[in-house]
């Protein structure tokens, strides 16, 4: 099975989770190994906390989990992404859907 690199940004590698069934992009975090195999062996997504510095299994908390589908590496396996179900329609700790609510541009 192949392995996200995280000896390349110094142990995190960025992991975004995806809707399931709508593609819809929800949210961007970090892994790194304990969260990665904490994630491939509870079928929960599990990020690590950059600012509280502890393994963070989403929506343990606030109750909106993501229950991962399907998991992918890019070709260079230095990103994640996480194909989930979304429990709670809440990805965004703002209370938004998704954390990509903010439109900057459009032509």
């Amino acid at each position: 099975m192949d392995q996200p690199d995280f000896k390349k940004l110094n142990g995190l590698v960025p992991a975004i989770a995806q809707e399931y069934k709508t593609g819809e992009v929800l949210m961007m975090a970090y892994m790194n190994q304990e969260s990665w195999d904490t994630t491939l062996k509870t079928g929960k997504a599990t990020y690590w906390s950059r600012s509280r510095q502890e393994l963070w299994v989403k929506g343990m908390t606030s109750g909106s989990t993501q229950l991962v589908k399907e998991v992918f590496l890019d070709c260079d396996n230095d990103t994640i992404l996480l194909k989930v179900d979304q429990v709670g329609g809440i990805a965004c700790h703002t209370g938004e859907r998704t954390c990509f609510h903010k439109k900057v541009m459009c032509n």
